[in-house]
């Protein structure tokens, strides 16, 4: 196993000669925001927002045994993906317990896997552990791409004014390669965790970068902004997506998460298959994402737990932001089944001592 650092963007250097400034965060440099909050967040939902997802964990499978080995270890159907095919699978445990959320994107002579960036160095000892005779190898690309993401209403659009009416011709979970006045490029057009259309843009440094500077300078009549980590956080508990290391970790599995769009039941044998089998065959699911509401402000960094009016434990929050839109503060929370009705009122302890109601929501916030 190779030790695996936090890896900040390759074009980190390139958005502070704008004027932006990176800070340092759990050992990578981010930039946490573009321009206001507002501005983000307006065109998120409304227009198109870039972000640069470069630090995402990335590793690159080669071998011709890549895809079946794959489809033996992880949650999804693989070993048929066919080129320039697109499919998320999740890595989980013995225990049947989340190790990575992950995309699995088919070259045809390789592989590139995204994950997340903190769960990496795991994935990646997962994948070697499991490597025994088969005929792959895989490696750490982090700096060899830059990996930027198009979301929003307009994105349809606004791809289509950079690479053409191509995109019209590319399938969900497929990509193509594009060139655009001299710029090389795979577009990719996926679809999410909450069935809707993103588009990942995957080129080398010097291309990812004119691709940056030609969409800030040519975003014409389209409400076009670049996403910074703060406002993508909001917009993500707005619509409910869990993401590492909040709520896509080892302690929770891909029922309780709201993962099984990336689950094949009808598959063969993968790690952890018999308890997630077991888990959807007997009902046996205990506790599921939601949404929360806190009755008032509350420190986004405390962990809170939740409680009912008994005492008795109801769930523990995950993620919390200030969501403009709704004009509250909101969370991302694994609740049990027993509480999971629109508008029960459960009370959050922090480990402060602190302590608010909060109600419960149906995910997502915003549809």
């Amino acid at each position: 196993m190779i030790e695996l650092e936090e890896k900040s963007s390759p074009l980190t250097e390139y958005y502070e000669s704008l004027g932006y400034k990176a800070q340092v965060v759990n050992g990578r440099k981010i930039i946490k925001s573009f321009d206001s909050i507002e501005t983000e967040m307006d065109a998120l939902n409304d227009g198109v927002g870039l972000r640069d997802i470069s630090h995402y964990g990335i590793l690159e499978l080669k071998g011709n045994d890549s895809l079946d080995f794959l489809h033996r270890i992880t949650t999804n159907s693989i070993k048929d993906l066919p080129k320039e095919g697109i499919e998320n699978t999740i890595f989980t445990s013995e225990k049947g317990r989340i190790l990575d959320f992950t995309t699995v994107i088919n070259f045809e002579d390789y592989q590139l896997l995204v994950g997340s960036t903190q769960n990496q160095a795991l994935v990646y000892s997962w994948i070697e552990k499991y490597i025994i005779a088969d005929d792959v190898k895989v490696a750490d690309v982090n700096g060899k791409y830059t990996v930027l993401e198009l979301i929003g209403p307009q994105a349809d659009s606004f791809v289509t004014l950079i690479c053409g009416n191509i995109v019209n011709a590319i399938k969900p979970n497929s990509f193509k390669v594009i060139n655009a006045d001299g710029m090389i490029f795979f577009l990719l057009k996926i679809l999410d965790r909450n069935e809707k259309i993103r588009f990942w843009l995957i080129a080398n440094t010097e291309n990812g970068q004119q691709l940056v500077k030609y969409m800030i300078e040519n975003k014409g009549i389209f409400n076009f902004c670049l996403i910074g980590e703060d406002a993508y956080k909001i917009y993500r508990i707005e619509h409910g997506i869990p993401a590492a290391p909040d709520e896509i970790n080892s302690d929770y599995n891909p029922h309780e998460a709201r993962l099984l769009n990336a689950v094949d039941f009808n598959k063969g044998c993968y790690i952890g298959q018999e308890v997630i089998a077991r888990l959807d065959t007997y009902n046996k699911v205990q506790k599921y994402l939601s949404g929360i509401i806190f009755s008032n402000p509350v420190d986004q960094n405390e962990k809170f737990t939740l409680f009912d009016e008994n005492n008795n434990e109801a769930g523990k929050v995950t993620s919390i932001c200030n969501s403009l839109k709704l004009k509250s503060y909101i969370g991302l929370a694994y609740i049990g089944r027993d509480y999971l009705q629109e508008g029960i009122i459960l009370n959050a302890k922090s480990e402060s001592g602190n302590s608010v109601e909060i109600s419960v929501k149906t995910l997502p916030f915003r549809r």
